[in-house]
């Protein structure tokens, strides 16, 4: 489809619908989920386990072909822990995995496909150990997680930092920088007297935010009809 063909309130009430979704099923299964949170396709994410936190202003996108999974599995008792801080971005695909710790900072984005893990999940030598060695990963505020990336446990990540696409990140990566490859490295500083804007300064006054986007919407739908958006389901045309 080119465009949406659904009429304002049809789609108004699929948002509706996401977000009763989430409180009934989801909000119950993290130890804190935060205000205004909003999930896109929240059948498609997964959360198991214990203390498994989520900030406020926080969107996570999910697919059927691309559940989100938040996965806290501890052994012999031990209690781990996830912590993804506040206007973070989730995007589909995106795995963390957590046996020890993994704290995720504030506006940090993670995208299509990243995996973020502090086990092993096997023993090296006894493979039917189920955790395996384990060390915290720890991820700064407004990081970027680029498309299938990997960041490995005992990690630490710097503010500011990104990292390229289908990198390995198995060693720590300082802030302010772009790091890549297999083993990421570094191989680019950011300019320091370039301001970086962050996430949490988009969502500054989430209100407002909320009705430009209504406002877009409205504009985007006017004129949508039922039938019109049934006709595209069933019948489309080149021009859908």
């Amino acid at each position: 489809m080119k465009r949406d063909h659904r009429p304002y309130f049809v789609k108004h009430l699929d948002i509706r619908f996401q977000r009763w979704y989430v409180n009934h099923f989801l909000r119950p299964q993290f130890e804190h989920l935060g205000k205004r949170t909003t999930f896109m396709k929240p059948w498609h994410v997964e959360i198991f386990g214990e203390n498994i936190s989520l900030g406020n202003y926080a969107n996570v996108i999910a697919a059927s072909d691309k559940k989100v999974r938040l996965t806290v599995w501890s052994n012999f008792g031990e209690k781990g822990h996830i912590k993804i801080g506040d206007c973070c971005l989730i995007c589909p695909g995106v795995r963390i995995g957590a046996a020890t710790e993994i704290t995720i900072g504030d506006s940090c984005m993670m995208a299509h496909g990243a995996y973020i893990t502090d086990s092993d999940w096997h023993g090296l030598y006894d493979r039917s150990q189920p955790v395996g060695q384990t060390a915290p990963v720890r991820i700064g505020n407004n990081a970027w997680i680029g498309d299938n990336s990997i960041v490995c446990k005992g990690v630490t990540i710097g503010d500011n930092s990104i990292i390229g696409a289908g990198s390995i990140v198995t060693k720590d990566i300082p802030p302010d920088v772009i790091a890549a490859g297999n083993p990421a490295v570094v191989i680019k500083k950011l300019d320091k007297n370039k301001r970086i804007k962050t996430r949490a300064e988009w969502f500054f006054d989430p209100k407002y935010l909320a009705m430009q986007f209504r406002e877009i919407d409205r504009n985007t739908l006017e004129g949508n009809t039922i039938l019109g958006w049934l006709r595209s389901m069933l019948f489309p045309s080149k021009n859908d």
